[in-house]
């Protein structure tokens, strides 16, 4: 089976291909640019380069989220054109549980940790040892309280993601031995894990039809939340006329 992966929940973007259990290309950036302007030019390149037809892959694999608003907006709509385009089904792949799934045998907790701004992450908690296990599914929640929740468990913990050059020092200060961090070449999203564990999901049945398909906020975006300000106070507003 030949799946298309595509990342692009954060300043990262990052597509590849994949053929069974072989990684045929992958193309990542993690610089900024518009991923509106990289994604389709960067999966044409590795298309063009090892003589790919998008007509002959089998599932599109998506991050769904959470992440960027805008580059999961962008993102799901590349998939959801191409699912259309080729009469190809979808695969939504939560983006922290692809993050960890690159941790393939690491039997310490794995949590991945994206900014979410706000003193909040985007994380889930993983284990990885002869299966991939998912403990806690993706959710924002305060770091502080994360930390707390994990110091409780008294493991190891391997953090990766974007958040963790902004959190490294409060992470360090309160779990001490108990964190490790993950060293570059698996410390920030990559579509080839998307297109991995999207390829167990489409073996599985998890599929979507691109109409289906629509990006996983976890929670809404700040335009929406100051919009439900304004509309809360004029409604006090109105209530004491």
């Amino acid at each position: 089976m030949k799946i298309v992966g595509i990342e692009s929940s954060s300043l990262v973007a990052s597509v590849a291909v994949l053929e069974d259990e072989t990684l045929i290309a992958e193309y990542t950036v993690n610089y900024k640019k518009t991923h509106s302007q990289t994604l389709l030019p960067m999966l044409d390149e590795i298309l063009t380069m090892t003589e790919q037809e998008l007509s002959g892959v089998d599932g599109i694999a998506v991050s769904e989220g959470p992440g960027s608003f805008t580059g999961l907006r962008i993102g799901s709509a590349t998939a959801k054109g191409l699912g259309l385009a080729l009469g190809k089904p979808l695969l939504a792949v939560p983006t922290v549980d692809a993050m960890a799934y690159q941790l393939f045998g690491c039997a310490h907790l794995i949590c991945p940790i994206m900014d979410a701004k706000r003193q909040q992450v985007y994380t889930g908690l993983y284990t990885f040892g002869e299966e991939f296990c998912v403990l806690r599914s993706a959710r924002a929640v305060a770091l502080s309280e994360l930390l707390t929740e994990l110091a409780a468990q008294e493991k190891k913990v391997v953090f990766l993601g974007d958040g963790v050059p902004v959190s490294q020092d409060e992470i360090r200060q309160t779990l001490g031995d108990q964190a490790l961090f993950a060293p570059a070449p698996c410390s920030r999203q990559r579509a080839a894990a998307v297109a991995s564990l999207g390829l167990t999901y489409l073996q599985a049945g998890r599929v979507q039809t691109a109409a289906e398909h629509a990006p996983n906020y976890i929670r809404i975006s700040q335009a929406e939340r100051e919009l439900a300000r304004k509309r809360a106070a004029a409604a006090r507003e109105a209530g004491h006329e």
